[in-house]
């Protein structure tokens, strides 16, 4: 810890949100990395799952948990980027639109745009779902490294084969995965170096997004390349 605030327990805990805001980390490499003894990792870690700041993924690894992924929705600096996205798209097509980012396994729901009439597929803005299922989450784990993918891929109702198509048209396309009667397609928007930074998504009925128009992947595809140059 370099700083300190002479509060040993907020600067133990800052120190943990820290380390673990990078990459998920088990036990022994988390309180090797801080400095802090295990046991006293261990006892804080636990606490911060409780609250919902800390949480463990499918290897045990801690990482952020959905508390701060609440926090960060209202501050993302991507946020700008994503409500542009999602209300020109709504606009453009009539449907729901939202865009999300990962946050370890789950993917968090950082803007949306409804219809004002018609079936909306309401995904409150702060949502976390899960990177299992719907078009949003193949986006998101479709150009994760091939550790990562196979990870993720235990148990999703999509497979390698499916994100192989993703990343060949960059697109991703599914039906009733997320939820019943709904349809979705979503594209990446993507950093500077590639990376890619949001999913967005147009959902909608099923029975129109079961095949989804030339023009509805080509209004999603001009709108993600905009904001990604």
């Amino acid at each position: 810890m370099d700083e300190s605030s002479g509060v040993g327990v907020v600067d133990k805990t800052v120190a943990l949100l820290d380390a673990v805001a990078t990459e998920p980390l088990p036990l022994a490499e988390l309180a090797k990395r801080t400095g802090i003894p295990r046991a006293t990792t261990h006892r804080l870690a636990v606490a911060l799952e409780c609250h919902g700041v800390l949480m463990r993924d499918d290897l045990g690894r801690f990482t952020l948990g959905p508390r701060t992924a609440r926090w960060a929705a209202g501050l993302d600096e991507v946020r700008p980027i994503a409500e542009e996205a999602v209300h020109r798209l709504r606009e453009a097509t009539g449907l729901s639109a939202q865009a999300y980012r990962r946050i370890g396994d789950q993917r968090l729901c950082v803007a949306a745009a409804e219809p004002p009439s018609g079936l909306r597929d309401t995904v409150p803005v702060g949502s976390l779902l899960t990177l299992g299922a719907g078009s949003g989450a193949q986006v998101l784990v479709a150009w994760l490294d091939e550790f990562e993918r196979s990870r993720l891929l235990n148990g999703a109702a999509y497979d390698e084969a499916d994100l192989a198509a993703v990343r060949r048209r960059g697109w991703a396309h599914s039906v009733g995965q997320r939820a019943p009667g709904v349809g979705s397609i979503s594209a990446p928007i993507r950093s500077a170096d590639g990376d890619v930074l949001l999913a967005v998504s147009i959902s909608g009925p099923a029975d129109r997004l079961a095949k989804p128009s030339a023009r509805l992947r080509e209004q999603l595809l001009a709108e993600v390349q905009r904001l990604s140059t």
